[in-house]
């Protein structure tokens, strides 16, 4: 009886060692987010939604950030890092420098059902640039070479379906390294046009900067925007225990929810906004595929001059 009650003891003891599962081998689980904004807000906006999933999983979770898309990239690749939110191009690069080691689980849906936003090329309101025709021998910058709207959606519209081939038709084409340094640059007057993003007329890159009072409003004005392109995935890579990532899925499932107010910094909620982002919702790689296709294809092209 001694016996049995003594080997019960331990199995009770052992059960909620056991019962943990993959906290035991992960008890710290680091997020990456891009450099589409300067450090110190994208540490600030991601705040609620760090200190949320800690409460949610039962264990510590830091944030990653990076100086560009790559050093995020890389850190997914190197399995420095569990899971990242990527833009769509970022995470074809992600999917490809893997070989196809990660995979997307969730992505925003707004309030009317969309999942997409757009590429745009900005300029200044009184740079008499009204549409890339003026453009033409003008300084072009790309945010950042594994931007979707920065870079690749941009570049593959000139050269595929408008005729322009960017390294021919603009005076020069850096890239600026963050989609607020290419807006900022263009106000500066150190870019003609730039290329960045939004998700409607009221929420974006220059709109949020307006709201931050980076720069005026009214100074930066759109000439052209892209088809709607996906919005970028929460991405995690494949070696993870499944338990772990359905976990993770179902906390970011249940954030809008539970942590309203968390959502609404983590997405740049704007009450003036007809249609935020509401919540977020399962996808697949499928979606994505023709990112990886033109990704590609972008790579050909540089290969090829």
């Amino acid at each position: 009886m001694k016996l049995f009650t003594t080997a019960a003891l331990l199995a009770l003891v052992a059960a909620p060692a056991l019962a943990e599962g993959w906290k035991d081998d992960y008890q710290v689980v680091k997020f990456g987010i891009l450099s589409g904004e300067n450090e110190k807000d994208r540490l600030m906006r991601n705040e609620p939604l760090r200190t949320y999933l800690e409460n949610e999983l039962g264990v510590k979770v830091e944030i990653f950030t990076a100086g560009n898309y790559d050093g995020v990239v890389q850190a997914l690749a190197a399995d420095q890092i569990e899971i990242a939110r990527f833009g769509s191009s970022s995470y074809a690069a992600a999917y490809t420098a893997t070989e196809g080691g990660v995979r997307p689980i969730l992505t925003t849906v707004k309030k009317n059902g969309n999942t997409g936003y757009n590429s745009i090329v900005v300029t200044r309101c009184d740079s008499g640039i009204k549409n890339l025709d003026d453009a033409k021998g003008k300084v072009h910058a790309f945010a950042d070479p594994d931007s979707t709207s920065g870079y690749a959606v941009p570049f593959f519209n000139m050269k595929e379906k408008l005729g322009i081939d960017p390294a021919s038709y603009f005076s020069a084409i850096p890239f600026s390294g963050s989609h607020e340094a290419g807006v900022q640059g263009v106000v500066n007057g150190t870019f003609d046009t730039a290329s960045t993003y939004q998700n409607n007329d009221v929420d974006g890159i220059p709109q949020r900067m307006v709201a931050k009072g980076m720069i005026e409003d009214g100074v930066v004005c759109t000439i052209w925007e892209s088809p709607e392109i996906t919005s970028g995935p929460w991405t995690v890579r494949n070696n993870l225990p499944e338990e772990m990532v359905n976990d993770i899925a179902v906390a970011l499932e249940n954030f809008a929810e539970k942590d309203p107010e968390g959502f609404k910094l983590v997405t740049s909620f704007d009450p003036t906004d007809e249609n935020p982002d509401t919540d977020y919702i399962r996808v697949d790689h499928d979606r994505y595929q023709w990112i990886v296709d033109m990704r590609q294809w972008i790579k050909e092209q540089r290969r090829g001059s």
